[in-house]
């Protein structure tokens, strides 16, 4: 089976109420258009996680941000391809979160995470982010 391996970026931020939000963003093309996932994309040869992720998110977002703590890698068998996901906690430097690749985006409490339709990689680390924030 063939694997593919991707960051995804976990962006942090706080609401008027103060609460801890993070960026959720519905895919915009591929096998699994309309699902819901968090940012990113796949490394590319001689890149760092870290680096893919900060170039990732310019590309996809045209924002900057800071790449922080390692949550976890997810490892999915979807039907397809093997998915080996490294996530990462960031906050934003500067831009303005614009969609260049999804449909739609999101910020959500810990308490609206259920709200959208994740994809199945990205269900496990849900879990992870509603125990941190």
């Amino acid at each position: 089976m063939k694997i593919v391996k991707v960051v995804a970026a976990i962006i942090k931020s706080r609401n008027e109420k103060g609460e801890e939000i993070v960026f959720a963003t519905q895919r915009g093309h591929g096998e699994l258009k309309g699902g819901w996932e968090f940012p990113g994309g796949k490394i590319e040869v001689g890149e760092t996680p870290q680096e893919a992720i900060k170039r990732e998110i310019m590309e996809e977002l045209e924002t900057e941000i800071k790449v922080g703590d390692y949550i976890h890698t997810i490892e999915y068998d979807y039907p397809t391809f093997h998915l080996s996901m490294d996530c990462f906690w960031a906050e934003i430097i500067s831009g303005d979160l614009v969609l260049t690749e999804h449909d739609a985006a999101k910020w959500l409490t810990k308490e609206e995470l259920d709200s959208v339709e994740w994809l199945p990689a990205d269900i496990e680390i849900i879990k992870m982010i509603r125990e941190a924030i």
